[in-house]
């Protein structure tokens, strides 16, 4: 970007946003917006609550609250949402809205299903024995012909989703993963998830388990243990889904689709349910209309004038891709109220902040506890992140039309999107997926800067720390390295992270903030 961009329209509302920080847990007060805006947000946010209240009452959810460490930090979700819509306005506040709001009420739902399947809890037969635990860490897509089974992720919601809120919420497992031996390098997600295993803090139910060796050496290890568990005290049989390291090789195709024939055969025969046709190519056109809008809306941030963008982007495509992966009928809907408020904020040129001095592109593995740093980097600096690498995943449409040859070819375009699962498609498959495909992105959206998450315990992306930096300078890009530790504050807290950015703003670009009052803010305490 030669010149800054500035925002024609009066932006109404609160200019000096870091003084809504005031080290409490929950800001001092909700963002004014103007009325119209402010009063749009004030009844989403009440519609959170209605979802929150409609999780309390289900069954199981008392038993859970007090048996379950995890479940309390979903009271603090209507937080986490104000800090992922700070500053916007107009066409991006409503988008934002749109989106988090149904990734909110597809956590709920799992939330409530884990409580009521619970033999501890909710003791709900019935829905335990259609449930298949599958992996985090992994695509369900292997469950695109189950209609009457339950892909139930109880990781996310301990884990992924719960730091996500609360950034303290994986350190007491961390350390209990610790005390029986793990090593304190260890990627600190498959951590945490081994240590709410070795506390029993998992729900108990399903009648047999999917586990993916993705992403890492780190996550494999957890696997084997917390299978160990699943297996041999809870009596729930467990495969392990091997996709490819090389998956951009055409000589693993085969064996990739093979693996999930299997995984399909291992469902079917622990669960009675029986492989539906019908249904998969049903859910394979809600896949195809997923991509076809995420690459809608990339094309859109390419222009001048960006809309669907940071860390809620990011979120939906995450629920949307991996967790739902064409399952449910009403994505599609969310879907197309979206590309409507997308497509009438470019009309309108509406930007999410006062100024746009630089377009980014964010590459690497984003910290959980700092998820919404992206909003902060438009409010304070000006910079735009135009899309990151987690959302980047397929780039071409699967077989749709219930033929002969695409039956077969089903299982190979399931293996496609088992090895571009969000967090193993730039990080494993070599050179050409790490670091090329992210240069074709950065020209695609006309990117100027690179905000380059360092994950500390990740050792596939900080292994080319220096043949990132020798590329940029070549091509005139500035990348700007940001360590944290994934989902433990300890190791990088907020502002330390805040403050790596400050540095590269201030010492490189020799640039002020738009917004003073944001530079150093007091939210270290906070969820």
């Amino acid at each position: 970007m030669t010149e800054p961009m500035i925002n024609p329209v009066n932006r109404p509302g609160d200019k000096n946003l870091g003084k809504l920080f005031n080290g409490g847990k929950v800001m001092k007060r909700r963002e004014w917006r103007g009325f119209k805006d402010t009063m749009y947000d004030f009844f989403r946010w009440l519609k959170i609550w209605g979802i929150l209240i409609n999780v309390s009452m289900g069954k199981g959810f008392v038993k859970a609250l007090f048996r379950y460490r995890w479940l309390a930090n979903y009271l603090a979700v209507p937080h986490m949402i104000d800090k992922n819509t700070l500053g916007q306005r107009g066409e991006t506040l409503r988008i934002t809205r749109t989106a988090i709001d149904f990734v909110v009420k597809e956590m709920a739902q799992i939330v409530k299903d884990n409580n009521r399947a619970d033999i501890r809890c909710g003791n709900d037969k019935k829905l335990s024995n259609r449930s298949v635990l599958c992996d985090e860490n992994g695509m369900t897509a292997f469950m695109m012909g189950f209609p009457t089974l339950n892909s139930a992720q109880r990781e996310v919601v301990t884990l992924f989703s719960a730091n996500l809120i609360n950034q303290n919420c994986a350190t007491h497992y961390i350390d209990v993963a610790q005390q029986y031996g793990i090593p304190g390098d260890v990627c600190p997600m498959p951590e945490t998830e081994l240590g709410i295993s070795i506390e029993d803090d998992f729900a108990v139910f399903g009648k047999c388990a999917v586990q993916i060796n993705t992403t890492c050496d780190g996550s494999m290890m957890g696997n084997g243990l917390i299978a160990k568990r699943l297996e041999r005290e809870y009596h729930i049989p467990t495969f392990q889904l091997a996709a490819p390291i090389r998956f951009k090789n055409d000589d693993v195709q085969a064996y990739a689709a093979e693996d999930i024939k299997k995984a399909i055969a291992f469902v079917e025969e622990h669960t009675g349910a029986k492989w539906d046709w019908d249904y998969y190519f049903e859910c394979a056109k809600r896949v195809n209309i997923t991509t076809r809008n995420r690459w809608e809306w990339l094309d859109v941030n390419s222009t001048d004038y960006p809309q669907f963008v940071g860390s809620v982007f990011c979120l939906y495509n995450d629920t949307n891709y991996m967790g739902n992966c064409g399952k449910s009928a009403v994505f599609p809907t969310i879907d197309a109220k979206i590309m409507q408020l997308v497509k009438k904020g470019l009309e309108n040129k509406t930007m999410l902040g006062q100024q746009y001095r630089h377009r980014c592109l964010v590459w690497g593995v984003q910290s959980h506890y700092l998820f919404d740093l992206l909003y902060w980097m438009i409010n304070c600096w000006g910079v735009v992140p135009l899309s990151d690498m987690l959302s980047m995943v397929i780039d071409r449409e699967i077989a749709e039309v219930d033929t002969p040859e695409n039956r077969e070819q089903a299982y190979y375009d399931m293996a496609y999107l088992t090895e571009n699962m969000i967090m193993r498609n730039h990080t494993h498959g070599g050179y050409e997926a790490l670091l090329d495909e992210m240069w074709k992105y950065c020209e695609m959206l006309g990117a100027d800067m690179i905000m380059l998450w360092e994950h500390i315990a990740c050792k596939a992306l900080t292994g080319m720390h220096g043949i990132f930096e020798e590329q940029a300078r070549e091509r005139g890009i500035h990348l700007v390295w940001v360590q944290h530790d994934l989902c433990d504050p300890r190791i990088a807290n907020r502002q330390s992270i805040r403050d790596q950015f400050n540095l590269y703003m201030r010492t490189v670009m020799r640039e002020e903030p738009l917004d003073p009052s944001l530079e150093v803010i007091d939210d270290n305490n906070m969820w």
